[in-house]
């Protein structure tokens, strides 16, 4: 297999938001989705005294960002977890606690190179089996989502999940078709299941029942729920973190999230004054990539920007 080249999303807005908080010597960089090292590798080069932290689930995606960042390797740890281990990794290398880190990155979804090996099931336009772990060596699969859920739970997931339209009717047909077990197969149930005009419209009929069970697989909003309040409290005063989404459902939870930081800590009704939120915005709402690069490069189309700086420290 080729090993991936496709170049990082939003790369130059990223080391833009982040460099500032990366100058002093000894900050650290906290890139919670490594993937394959191209933020992170940008962001090493651009600041020459700050140190990488990579997390990644996908233990591949890992050997590649190794690889790609051998010219910085005295200056990065790469290591096996989910973002939401974020505490557990920081305590692990004797980072926890201030000083803290200086820089946070999310760059969420699904990545490229999960994408084009057609085996990992990720992708409606290839054959394969369907398993669409982003840690291939744990956990469920898509296909036991898709031949053990029952048609209530596996509808749930279709609607929460993907915001399916069709959820019941999609998971109807998928039961009554089992065992599903490649991705073709899943397509043609879907294809079943929805009707001839909506096929004609919004993209690819399957595409947010693929989105869905891959979030439920890998609990991907559950596991940013809980990342997000640990990445913003790993954050030292005027450290910086950014998020990256590319749907609407972790774009929701980011916005939230970062939100319940900007208000000051006391409310205003009361006659006493308060320290003023922990955040500031440095985004205004979620930035979108330039035309230019979505025409070089499609899959950044969706994709979603959101960042804040701390202010102070936490009460």
């Amino acid at each position: 297999m080729n090993e991936p080249t496709h170049a990082p999303v939003m790369c130059d807005r990223v080391v833009a938001l982040l460099a500032p908080a990366l100058q002093q010597p000894g900050s650290i960089l906290v890139d919670a989705t490594v993937g394959l090292g191209g933020h992170s590798g940008a962001l090493l080069r651009t600041c020459p005294q700050a140190r990488l932290v990579g997390i990644d689930r996908d233990p591949g995606a890992l050997a590649i960002a190794g690889d790609r960042l051998a010219d910085v390797a005295g200056r990065t740890t790469l290591v096996h977890a989910i973002y939401d281990e974020i505490p557990r990794v920081l305590a692990d290398l004797g980072l926890a606690g201030p000083p803290r880190v200086q820089g946070v990155l999310l760059d969420l979804g699904v990545s490229s190179m999960q994408l084009d090996q057609r085996e990992r099931g990720f992708a409606y336009s290839y054959d394969a089996p369907l398993d669409m772990r982003m840690d291939p060596t744990a956990g469920l699969t898509a296909a036991d989502v898709v031949n053990e859920y029952t048609v209530q739970e596996l509808a749930r997931v279709l609607r929460e999940y993907g915001e399916e339209r069709f959820a019941t009717r999609i998971a109807r047909t998928i039961v009554g078709r089992r065992p599903v077990l490649t991705s073709t197969e899943l397509v043609e149930a879907i294809r079943e299941a929805v009707p001839a005009p909506a096929q004609r419209t919004g993209g690819h009929p399957a595409k947010r029942t693929f989105q869905a069970l891959r979030i439920e697989v890998n609990d991907e909003l559950g596991a940013l729920r809980r990342a997000l309040p640990a990445a913003i409290d790993a954050l030292a005063v005027h450290g910086r973190i950014v998020v990256m989404s590319y749907q609407s459902l972790e774009d929701r939870i980011t916005k939230r999230a970062i939100a319940a930081h900007l208000v000051d800590d006391v409310p205003v009704d009361l006659p006493v004054p308060g320290r003023g939120p922990e955040l500031a915005l440095l985004t205004r709402g979620a930035e979108r990539p330039t035309q230019d690069e979505v025409s070089g490069n499609p899959r950044a189309t969706s994709a979603r920007v959101r960042a804040a700086e701390r202010l102070r420290e936490a009460a």
